[in-house]
This record gives structure tokens, C-alpha cells and sequence, in this order.
């Protein structure tokens, strides 16, 4: 079965700013087919937020119902930095530090610092991260219009 090449959440906006839409995301069921499910943090709550540059913020206004996207491979960059990478590099630094001969604990110390410091990494380059990891958003009266309007064209056939 192919996966879709699409992340897609309905979701209400919650602010508008000058190039920015701050959406609020509804958790929907269809995640219970996601691959990526256990590990996605949208699975672990009822709503997200998620801030979307936009160059048209001036046609959303708060309230209004969106469908947030973004490439699935948007989802397994997301996957890979917040938790595999994190997990590799807390394991290494605890192996090696066990095999200097460090005690346990003093290892254990040193991982979760290491951890510490990866994510203080990540926050630095927080804004050349997100220029990679993209959102996208729609309003739903486009998508019901394009549905519409296909279904016309069906018929017309």
C-alpha cells in the first residue's frame, strides 16, 4: 500500500499576523493508520498549534477552518531530530564513556548532559530548520470549491 505523499490536519486559526497564521490542529482518527503514529507528537493530545508563514495572511482571519499540510518527509526530518538522533547520541556517549572506565552513573550523568546539549544545538539552529521543514495551509471553502468543481467536470464527462 503506498504511503500518502501528504501530511494533511484540518485546523482553526487561532491568530493572524503580518506573514505568520498560528493554526490550531484538531487530532484526527485517521492517524491510527499513520505509519509514523507512535512517534509523531500530534498523536499525543487533542490539539496542536502550529505557526505557518504565509504571504497572504491578510485573507485568514481568526476562526476560520484550515487544512494544515506538509511533506511527509516533513514528518520523518521531524522524527529523525527529535528522537532517533537524540537516542544515538545519549547511547554512544554512554557506551564510551563506559569503556574509558568511567563509573555507571558518572556515564549516565555525562549522556543526559549530552542530551542537554544536543537540544540546546537544535534550538540554535531552530530558524534553519524551519526554513526545511515547511507548512502549508488552505482554507477549507478552497477545497470544497476544487471539490466541486471536479465533481462538475465528472458529471459534464
Amino acid at each position: 500500500m503506498k504511503q500518502p505523499e501528504q501530511i494533511e490536519h484540518k485546523g482553526t486559526v487561532a491568530f493572524v499576523g503580518h506573514d505568520v497564521v498560528l493554526v490550531n490542529i484538531e487530532v484526527m482518527e485517521a492517524c491510527g493508520s499513520c505509519a509514523s503514529r507512535k512517534a509523531c507528537a500530534m498523536g499525543q493530545g487533542s490539539t496542536r498549534e502550529i505557526l505557518v508563514s504565509v504571504d497572504d495572511a491578510e485573507n485568514y482571519a481568526v476562526g476560520d477552518i484550515v487544512r494544515v499540510s506538509a511533506k511527509q518527509t516533513v514528518g520523518v526530518v521531524a522524527v529523525l531530530l527529535c528522537y532517533v538522533l537524540p537516542l544515538i547520541v545519549m547511547v554512544a556517549v554512554l557506551a564510551i564513556m563506559v569503556s574509558l572506565g568511567f563509573m555507571e552513573g558518572t556515564s549516565a550523568l555525562v549522556a543526559l548532559a549530552s542530551l542537554a546539549t544536543y537540544y540546546a544545538v537544535l534550538a540554535l539552529f531552530r530558524k534553519r530548520i524551519s526554513r526545511k521543514v515547511v507548512f502549508a495551509i488552505k482554507p477549507m471553502a478552497s477545497l470544497v470549491e476544487s471539490i466541486i468543481s471536479r465533481k462538475s467536470k465528472v458529471e459534464s464527462l
